[in-house]
């Protein structure tokens, strides 16, 4: 049930949210029905808005600082192709045991903070960082087969066994006395 739009409402809210707060009682009675009626908004709704407890909605990304600098994102990709790409969760394991064989080998010298950063790195962090590395590295997506090519070639499906029905058989059965401990008779028993 919106009656104005959410840009008026914040400013309706900035405007009064100021004299609700000094109004006595039945001011603040009288400035609550008329705000609800305005708005929409249900009555403890707009008294929580009116004190100011509820704090505006934030937009967009938040604004955090990056952890992990441009050489470590380097190192970890090194490291992520030597693992021939495997998932982060996988990952985080085999790292110590990688950066101490790549170091060895000579194919990543890297500093005591960056190799510190990479150990400490978590599997969900390692899976974000690699995120645009993945999509970039998969290359296009491949195309599925033509559909003629699909067509050509013949499928069999249970509707066309026109098989010819197997030939009579003749079936012998042998009798096997239940209580005793000599061989089966050969004598057949129809």
């Amino acid at each position: 049930m919106r009656k104005v739009s959410m840009a008026t409402r914040a400013e309706l809210v900035a405007a009064i949210s100021g004299r609700y707060v000094l109004g006595g009682r039945a001011e603040k009675a009288r400035m609550l029905d008329e705000f609800v009626a305005l708005t929409g908004f249900h009555r403890k709704h707009a008294m929580r808005l009116l004190r100011g407890d509820c704090a505006p909605a934030k937009s967009g990304p938040r604004p955090g600082r990056r952890v992990y600098s441009d050489e470590v994102r380097a190192a970890l990709v090194v490291v992520w192709e030597a693992s021939d790409r495997i998932c982060g969760k996988r990952l985080h394991p085999l790292l110590p045991s990688l950066i101490e064989a790549m170091e060895r080998h000579g194919h990543g010298a890297m500093d005591s903070e960056t190799r510190r950063q990479l150990l400490t790195m978590s599997p969900a962090t390692i899976d974000r960082v690699l995120k645009d590395i993945k999509a970039s590295a998969s290359g296009p997506r491949r195309r599925k087969g033509s559909t003629t090519i699909r067509r050509s070639v013949p499928v069999r499906t249970f509707s066309d066994w026109d098989d010819p029905a197997p030939a009579l058989s003749r079936r012998i059965l042998f009798l096997i006395p239940a209580h005793t401990r000599r061989a089966p008779s050969r004598k057949p028993w129809c």
